[in-house]
């Protein structure tokens, strides 16, 4: 029976030769991740009466939400995980200093094409850039996962997104899965699997790739998948040592649906609030002036992203209206940064940079806002209150488009800030 990338990914896991959407499994789980979150995982065992972990080698733990801690709660979560770390020989943590996990867990090579991998955050779906099965859940769940090292799963149906044209200069992978949300929907992909795929998907880097599957469970998606290629394999390989075996969908495999997106003449996208899929192109965005730009988080705080807005900033100057903070994902990009001038690009033009954290995405520290203020956000979510105030707004777009409206103080079209090139 041919399948599809999601369905090879939960059959190998659970055993079986072939599974079919709709189908419940248990299936081993490969890796799993947890950041602060783990503070409640330990909280459940506790209850629970439970003193052991499955595997300390396949937990991998890190603190990015709240890094290093802002308050004496989260201080303490932070001194609980730090001594159950100890206790139970979990062998990777990696603490404060790290970065965010989404970025870290593929920097060092903890993902890997075939796996299937949980966390306790829902963007756990960017994994699938590398071919891998990454999903969120909750605490309970992975509560049962450190014991078990299993969870069920019903196998869901897919959807694929056939991409294909030439992405115009100065449009990111963010623009085109921000078009998706607009056009089709938030619950396009409900419980469902993604696949990304075609021509323009295969040119894309893979931290393009990360971008697109980031966002895939902001349209519902159950995972967010690439089907690994030379180029994904290549990227792992450089980052472990540990064999893993890619998965590939059957050609002739059924999808619940194919759309297919032209983004040969894809403006640039921006999100209005409050919902990741109130996306209008730039042209019915521009001259709405805001007080923040943020650059940063799971979903565009890789070196492109910081490199793309470099471009922009470089010679130029932060309006003076607003406040410009910069988070790269992870202390590695932070120092490929630093060595490539592009830090030096942020602090002449007036932007901030802080320490690799999740930051103002969560609304808990780092750039909050306040009533009746706006932020342009290179982040994934504009939900009332994600950022600070309840009564503040939050604008979706890429790095070029952030680092654009940094410069004149409102939502600006990159292309005409760079002399109308595309």
């Amino acid at each position: 029976m041919p399948m599809t990338l999601a369905e090879k990914i939960l059959a190998r896991a659970s055993g079986n030769k072939e599974v079919a959407a709709g189908d419940y499994v248990t299936a081993k789980i490969d890796v799993a991740m947890a950041h602060e979150g783990a503070a409640w995982v330990i909280d459940e065992l506790m209850k629970a009466g439970i003193d052991r972990v499955w595997d300390p080698e396949r937990i991998v733990i890190m603190f990015d939400h709240w890094a290093p801690a802002p308050t004496e709660l989260t201080a303490t979560m932070h001194k609980k995980v730090r001594e159950f770390v100890k206790k139970h020989g979990i062998k990777h943590f990696y603490d404060v200093k790290a970065g965010i996990c989404h970025q870290i867990m593929h920097e060092l090579g903890h993902v890997r094409p075939g796996e299937l991998i949980v966390g306790t955050d829902s963007h756990t779906t960017t994994y699938g850039a590398l071919g891998a099965g990454g999903t969120g859940i909750g605490t309970t769940d992975m509560a049962v996962v450190w014991v078990t090292g299993e969870l069920w799963f019903r196998v869901p149906e897919t959807v694929k997104f056939y991409i294909k044209g030439s992405l115009p200069k100065y449009v990111m992978s963010k623009d085109v899965i921000l078009y998706i949300a607009g056009k089709y929907g938030t619950e396009v992909a409900q419980y469902k699997s993604v696949e990304f795929d075609g021509p323009t998907v295969k040119e894309m880097s893979v931290a393009s790739r990360m971008t697109m599957c980031n966002m895939a469970i902001e349209i519902g998606g159950k995972f967010g998948l690439v089907a690994p290629d030379e180029k994904a394999v290549e990227y792992v390989k450089a980052r472990t040592n540990k064999p893993f075996t890619p998965l590939y969908p059957d050609p002739d495999a059924v999808y619940e649906k194919v759309y297919e997106v032209d983004v040969s003449e894809l403006e640039p996208q921006v999100a209005f609030p409050h919902s990741v899929g109130n996306v209008k192109p730039i042209s019915q965005a521009e001259g709405i002036k805001i007080n923040q730009a943020f650059l940063g988080s799971c979903t565009n705080g890789r070196l492109e992203d910081l490199a793309a807005a470099a471009e922009i900033l470089r010679g130029r100057k932060v309006h003076p209206d607003v406040r410009m903070i910069v988070i790269p994902a992870s202390r590695q990009v932070y120092m490929e940064a630093l060595k490539a001038g592009i830090l030096e690009v942020f602090l002449e033009a007036g932007a901030v940079i802080c320490n690799p954290t999740c930051g103002p995405c969560m609304g808990t520290h780092l750039g909050l806002l306040a009533e009746g203020e706006r932020c342009i956000s290179s982040s994934n979510r504009n939900f009332k209150g994600r950022m600070g105030s309840p009564k503040a707004e939050i604008y979706l777009a890429s790095p070029y488009t952030v680092a654009a409206s940094a410069v004149t103080g409102e939502i600006t079209d990159p292309r005409k800030l760079m002399g109308g090139k595309k």
